[in-house]
């Protein structure tokens, strides 16, 4: 069924900036599963656009260059896979739609007084729901929001920058991944 609604969808998914920004979407997660076999205990965050990806988390830039090149290489060989990430905020926004809606649900005409009474059915349908969610929220990344064939896509420049917050004496270590593609 995903993959019919991405059928539909593809005059969207196609457009170019969307196009560019589901590639490097894939590019990001590849380059952070890559990174992670290297890096033990790895804390990485990132955010895809349609010029690149930024990586947000205390890793080297050289080993970042290796991760983002070998990962490209990866799927340009038919490593698709590599473009769907168990931790992508698809799956967070899936779960909390699904979670919600269930919740909503269980709680579907109970008055003030019958709230507590209807707890163990809406934990039940949030609990059901959250397991619908994982493999929903992998399938939406897969067909929607990443693309596992990169094509022409090639790394142009990766950046880094360590920027201050106020609340962290450390400063925050943000990489910048500027792609170009078709």
């Amino acid at each position: 069924m995903i993959q019919q609604l991405s059928d539909y969808a593809q005059p969207v998914l196609s457009l170019p900036f969307v196009r560019r920004t589901r590639r490097n979407h894939g590019l990001e997660h590849a380059t952070i599963t890559v990174l992670a076999s290297r890096v033990k205990n790895l804390r990485m965050a990132g955010r895809s656009d349609s010029g690149g990806f930024v990586l947000i988390g205390d890793a080297p830039t050289e080993q970042i260059e290796r991760a983002a090149e070998d990962a490209l290489r990866r799927m340009k060989n038919g490593e698709h896979n590599l473009a769907v990430h168990p931790n992508c905020g698809t799956n967070l926004v899936t779960t909390a739609f699904c979670t919600s809606i269930a919740a909503a649900v269980g709680l579907q005409g109970a008055s003030r007084r019958n709230l507590l009474n209807r707890l163990p059915l809406v934990m039940s349908l949030v609990m059901l729901a959250t397991l619908f969610s994982q493999p929903l929220g992998l399938a939406l990344q897969k067909h929607f929001t990443t693309d596992g064939d990169p094509a022409d896509l090639e790394i142009v420049s990766i950046t880094r920058r360590d920027v201050r917050t106020p609340l962290s004496d450390s400063p925050m270590i943000i990489h910048r991944v500027t792609t170009r593609s078709s």
